[in-house]
């Protein structure tokens, strides 16, 4: 197989629909790549620019705006898609809104045969939460690969990150599924979005 090349993300990109139920998935016909994170962790303006497209995910100031699976084809003939999950941990939810969100999020990480990979993202200004522990130890259970992404460093000063980056990388040890290294990223400055391209490209082709 000859190795996918970053310029894809230049190429064709295109949102493909919206589940709201693991019956509306699309047709499981090219691997899959999901990025995860509690809502507000940036989270679509990392997939915004993860693929050079401004308006690509809906981003938003009120946390927990997403509440489906969001997919997105990459490529024309498609090479593969990512999928924008729900955020979790949005406090000011209904408990059955945050209980439907958490089954549809459980049901497709245990059950989809294409997902090759699932970035989880870690605020850095806050580090690993325990809404983000439980979505660490379902990745686990499930047997599902996942690296974890920092997000917003440029929010932080360069010593409270390299703390925060420690804490969850020893975090990241524990679990069994987790990828052992970090990408640290800031969708503003364009930090860490070649590092996350070639990483998404590598689990693609897993």
């Amino acid at each position: 197989m000859t190795p996918l090349h970053p310029k894809i993300f230049s190429g064709p990109i295109s949102f493909l629909k919206s589940a709201p139920q693991l019956q509306f998935l699309p047709d499981p016909s090219v691997p899959e790549i999901a990025f995860a994170g509690r809502s507000n962790v940036g989270k679509s303006s990392l997939i915004n620019a993860l693929t050079g497209r401004n308006g690509l995910a809906r981003t938003s100031n009120t946390p927990g705006r997403t509440q489906e699976l969001n997919f997105f084809d990459i490529g024309d003939p498609l090479i593969f898609r990512i999928c924008d999950m729900p955020g979790y941990g949005f406090a000011k939810a209904p408990p059955k809104v945050v209980q439907k969100w958490r089954y549809l999020i459980n049901d497709y990480l245990r059950g989809r045969q294409v997902l090759k990979r699932t970035f989880v993202l870690i605020d850095s200004r806050h580090g690993i939460k325990n809404t983000d522990e439980d979505v660490l130890d379902m990745l686990d259970k499930a047997a599902v690969s996942y690296r974890i992404v920092m997000t917003k460093a440029d929010k932080v000063k360069t010593t409270a990150l390299e703390a925060t980056k420690a804490k969850v990388l020893a975090e990241a040890k524990k679990h069994p599924a987790a990828h052992p290294d970090l990408i640290i990223t800031s969708s503003e400055k364009k930090q860490g979005i070649d590092e996350l391209r070639m990483a998404v490209l590598e689990a693609v082709q897993i």
